[in-house]
């Protein structure tokens, strides 16, 4: 089965821009982990959205739209949702206008429905050459930034006091991180679309933080259970004919509840 599933090209071409994907998403979701972002990963994904609509609206590809609309939001809407007291007021606003948006660009559009499907939930049996060299490219470009600033990174995730005290310019490692954190959601909704991308960012790392403690373990786990997830969705979709988006999703859950029964099993125990 494995033979005749790497016999077709396109699902060499989604094998490919999976495994990129998936090393973007294991890699800067243990740092929105730990910076507490889950909830701006998540507004992210409808600003993609939208964004993806907007591109398919003025004649650009949805790719360059979600990137365009992710990098500008990311930065103010992080701004907005650092004040824990206005963080979920200021997060449900913005997704409802920028579902709404993304909507209303796709109803202005003359694509059909099931083209408003692809972004939602992904499509990644449908990749081209094209499109995943440009996913090949992005995914580089997200991992340089991470390795350009790791220490200095990592210490402001895991010790923000510190790191201020040490004189880190933490203002700009979160800009820094704000826009890698767009170019990963615009990556990652690729494969399972811009209503779920945070799913690939925020479970990996999560469970990663049941099994291991230090960065670089993190990392290596989170990359793993990552790539772990979109090959097997990938196998899944491919044998049954289900959407690729349930079985990534379906397991990282599982897992992720796997890894918090371990952690409090270690801790009666």
């Amino acid at each position: 089965m494995v033979d005749k599933m790497f016999g077709y090209e396109f699902m060499r071409e989604a094998f490919i821009a999976s495994t990129f994907i998936a090393i973007t998403a294991g890699i800067v979701g243990v740092f929105v982990v730990s910076r507490n972002m889950s909830f701006l990963s998540h507004t992210l994904s409808e600003i993609g959205f939208a964004g993806a609509s907007f591109g398919v609206l003025i004649g650009i590809s949805p790719l360059a739209g979600m990137i365009l609309f992710t990098m500008v939001s990311s930065i103010a809407v992080g701004s907005l949702s650092t004040e824990s007291s206005r963080r979920e007021a200021s997060i449900s606003t913005i997704s409802s206008l920028f579902i709404g948006l993304g909507i209303l660009f796709l109803s202005l559009s003359s694509q059909s429905s099931s083209y408003a499907t692809n972004i939602l939930f992904g499509s990644i049996v449908g990749i081209s050459s094209k499109e995943v060299q440009q996913l090949m490219i992005l995914a580089v470009v997200v991992i340089f930034i991470i390795l350009l600033f790791y220490k200095s990174l990592a210490f402001d995730s895991f010790d923000h006091i510190g790191a201020s005290a040490a004189g880190l310019k933490t203002r700009f490692l979160s800009v820094a991180f704000l826009i890698t954190l767009a170019l990963s959601v615009s990556i990652g909704s690729q494969i399972v679309g811009s209503m779920l991308v945070f799913v690939l960012l925020t479970l990996p790392g999560a469970t990663a933080r049941y099994l291991v403690h230090s960065v670089p373990k993190l990392i290596m786990v989170s990359v793993g259970l990552s790539l772990a997830g979109v090959w097997l969705g990938l196998y899944l979709a491919f044998i049954t004919n289900w959407p690729v988006t349930f079985f990534i999703s379906s397991f990282e859950v599982i897992v992720y509840f796997l890894g918090l029964s371990y952690k409090n099993w270690k801790l009666n125990h």
